[in-house]
């Protein structure tokens, strides 16, 4: 009996000594931003975590050498990114799109609020809002019209607007900045 249980706790020892066969990179970025207005001083807290895995892959894995060569093989990126705002609602948005737009030579930018994204100017005033839909695309509320918009492929914001006198269809693309 005796020898059963410690050929038992040999084998889970070897089992759980096993070599890691992936490389995790875990980075957690948290950024506050404080915004004070008229009701007192507001806190909204952006904590962004990444996680890079890697498959641990060898050039000649037949090999007998004793120090074998990694391969280059794909890193696989998640990313998370979770708002808190103010009033102590969280929301997490799986891809943050924050970044400045270029539309017409002016440069705007685009960043998380507490409900979606502002648009802001080139002279820092709020020209719109980006509210997510179920569909995987954007309802755009500007000072004239309200209109459907989505990030392309390339990363591109369009924002389609629908004309009632025309009954067109007209398509704005604001390309990111690199």
């Amino acid at each position: 009996m005796k020898t059963i249980l410690i050929s038992c706790m040999t084998l889970f020892a070897a089992m759980s000594i096993q070599a890691q066969n992936k490389n995790v990179t875990d980075i957690q970025k948290t950024t506050v931003t404080t915004v004070k207005d008229s009701d007192g001083e507001k806190k909204i807290l952006k904590t962004q975590e990444v996680q890079e895995v890697q498959n641990i892959e060898f050039q000649d894995a037949d090999s007998n050498a004793l120090n074998k060569d990694m391969k280059q093989s794909p890193v696989q990126v998640i990313s998370k990114t979770t708002v808190t705002n103010p009033d102590g609602s969280t929301r997490t948005v799986d891809v943050d799109r924050s970044a400045y737009y270029d539309y017409n030579g002016k440069n705007y930018q685009l960043k998380l609020d507490p409900s979606g994204y502002a648009i802001i100017s080139p002279d820092n005033k709020k020209v719109g809002v980006l509210r997510a839909t179920s569909t995987n695309s954007y309802i755009y509320r500007g000072k004239n019209a309200t209109s459907i918009g989505y990030f392309d492929t390339k990363g591109n914001l369009v924002v389609e607007t629908y004309d009632d006198k025309s009954d067109k269809v007209s398509v704005e693309t604001y390309t990111r900045a690199k």
